[in-house]
């Protein structure tokens, strides 16, 4: 038989007014800080990912995180300006941006206007206006963009596909050379 009985704590003492301890000042930006259990090793800022389109007009930013250790799965997620993630993620994203921190990871398919990948990516990704791998960022898949940037270390693997460049609205139509025949049929 298990005996599971704590032992007896000694009753607290009342602290006389002499030796109560000082209290310690708590650490400011400039004062040094060691890393242990109670003080984590911060992690490097997330720095925001440009967007291309203007602001809402009410100034509000539709961002949505997902954090480390989360996992998110079957969702859909839409009309997001920044999606940061850092968990695992299986889902279709059509958004803005979007930032794959390390160790995060994306399963699905995403259509964005930029994507910043430091993670992993597997799937089917188009990155309208600019792709970044960053050296630790993993992308595999069916992949289109814009423009790319891969960093030294980093991993594209899969059919990639440039996008055109959209062409402007409706351009002039050309004057007619002699013995040349208008697509548009006869002009006045």
């Amino acid at each position: 038989m298990l005996n599971f009985t704590r032992p007896e704590r000694p009753a607290p003492k009342e602290p006389d007014a002499k030796s109560v301890p000082r209290a310690v000042a708590p650490p400011t930006l400039t004062s040094p800080v060691p890393a242990s259990a109670a003080n984590p090793v911060p992690h490097p800022p997330v720095s925001p990912v440009p967007v291309s389109a203007p602001p809402r007009a009410d100034g509000a930013e539709r961002r949505l995180a997902v954090g480390p250790d989360i996992n998110l799965k079957g969702v859909e997620i839409s009309n997001c300006d920044v999606l940061v993630i850092e968990g695992n993620v299986d889902a279709t994203i059509h958004s803005k941006a979007m930032e794959i921190l390390a160790p995060g990871r994306l399963n699905g398919t995403a259509t964005i206007d930029i994507a910043e990948i430091h993670g992993m990516f597997d799937g089917e990704l188009t990155a309208r206006t600019r792709l970044v791998v960053h050296g630790t960022g993993r992308v595999t898949g069916t992949i289109r963009y814009g423009s790319l940037v891969v960093a030294e270390g980093g991993s594209l693997t899969g059919e990639l596909t440039k996008l055109e460049p959209a062409a402007p609205a409706v351009a002039a139509p050309a004057a007619a050379t002699p013995g040349s025949r208008s697509l548009l049929g006869p002009q006045p």
